[in-house]
């Protein structure tokens, strides 16, 4: 009996442990992200988080590989955000209306990056390459945010409705280029299903960037009007409509 009370102490003890130990790493990442917000990604430092959190730098180093470590963990936090809510966006629509889902979930994206703009430099921008501790990281944004799209994509090219280009028709020096972009995405898309992809995400990027820099901000300070007018041009190249269903 004594020795089976001593066991399950151990375990609650264990259990306890294990908890304080994923909470302070759910603290650490918190208060990091928000100094990432506030400072950006240079302004981050060991000792600043530490500080905040009631630790000593030195125990950091037990959860995370020094200020890379703790910025790539922040980085999958945020990106696994940005993919939840843009999936959730279009679980919201009509399963059988793709202009409504591809509409939504680039809604969802444009909605997400203005109002984490620091996030969106991370994983997207400006500070991108700070994360960047191993080369797999170069591949996150196209393998999960671009999946959800490539499903998108490939659902619209069994309805038998998307025109595309037929792979001797693309840029011999693109085609290569095309196939990787692709295959982190969706293998099972055509190439010239991929140009349209990447020629949608260019107009996309670039408006996003725009919005979240406030770039001409003295004339586009609400950039709605133009995500619109955007999105109504680039649902016409995919040859649809701006669905009256969207949610």
């Amino acid at each position: 009996m004594a020795a089976r009370s001593s066991q399950e102490t151990e375990k609650r003890r264990a259990s306890r442990r294990e908890t304080l130990r994923e909470q302070l790493i759910r603290d650490v990442k918190e208060v990091a992200r928000e100094l990432i917000a506030s400072e950006g990604v240079e302004g981050l430092t060991l000792t600043a988080v530490a500080q905040m959190v009631g630790v000593t730098p030195p125990a950091l180093y037990r959860y995370f590989d020094g200020k890379r470590g703790l910025v790539k963990a922040v980085y999958d936090d945020l990106a696994d955000e940005l993919v939840a809510m843009t999936h959730e966006a279009v679980q919201r629509q009509d399963p059988d209306d793709i202009s409504a889902k591809l509409h939504a979930a680039t809604r969802a994206v444009m909605a997400w990056s203005v109002a984490n703009r620091a996030g969106f430099n991370l994983l997207m921008g400006a500070s991108y390459r700070m994360a960047e501790s191993e080369a797999e990281v170069a591949k996150v944004i196209p393998i999960t945010l671009g999946g959800v799209y490539g499903e998108l994509f490939l659902e619209l090219t069994r309805s038998g409705r998307l025109e595309f280009r037929r792979d001797e028709q693309i840029a011999p020096e693109l085609r290569p280029q095309l196939a990787a972009y692709r295959d982190a995405m969706n293998p099972d898309l055509p190439l010239g299903v991929a140009y349209l992809m990447i020629t949608c995400w260019r107009q996309i990027y670039g408006l996003l960037s725009m919005a979240v820099h406030g770039h001409l901000g003295f004339a586009f300070e609400d950039p709605e009007p133009l995500f619109e007018d955007m999105i109504e041009d680039l649902l016409a190249l995919l040859g649809l409509h701006v669905s009256p269903r969207l949610r």
